[in-house]
């Protein structure tokens, strides 16, 4: 399926490292993303916000396997903790592919919602350029101001 790096410190008090995996272009990797971010969440203690990091990540793959992955290539992601200027903590959820084209929101009228509900469940979201391909970014405060739909939480 994939190949994971898991960068986590042994000592506790230094924040945990990001985490990435790639996944083939096949309709499995969306679910097995969401899997391997709830891992990831819980791992890290993240309660706060979870669901919507979860939907983030739902919808960045998505889109990968629909717009961005060339047949025969797969994507990566990348999960990394942050903390914020002002102090507060945060993810950051990065996709990585490497097809053409840059996405855009679109009106809920012509299909295509996922960007459009990133940008409202996210602080910030973005494209950044890589060769080959592009970098769909989005980042999900976890205190509560980044959680447009409250503040719901993994279960322990």
């Amino acid at each position: 399926m994939g190949t994971e790096r898991d960068h986590r410190h042994v000592n506790s008090e230094i924040p945990p490292g990001p985490r990435e995996r790639l996944y083939r272009r096949e309709r499995q990797s969306v679910p097995a993303a969401r899997a391997f971010t709830r891992r990831a969440l819980v791992d890290w203690d993240v309660r706060r916000c979870a669901d919507d990091v979860l939907l983030c990540v739902s919808e960045l793959t998505t889109n990968a396997l629909l717009h961005g992955v060339p047949p025969g290539r797969g994507f990566l992601l990348r999960l990394v903790p942050h903390v914020d200027d002002d102090g507060g903590g945060g993810v950051r959820i990065e996709v990585h592919d490497t097809g053409d084209g840059v996405p855009a929101l679109r009106e809920p009228d012509e299909g295509g919602r996922g960007l459009l509900l990133v940008s409202e469940l996210a602080d910030k979201w973005g494209v950044e350029d890589r060769e080959p391909g592009k970098i769909v970014w989005c980042e999900v405060g976890l205190d509560g101001r980044g959680c447009p739909g409250g503040s719901r939480e993994l279960p322990p």
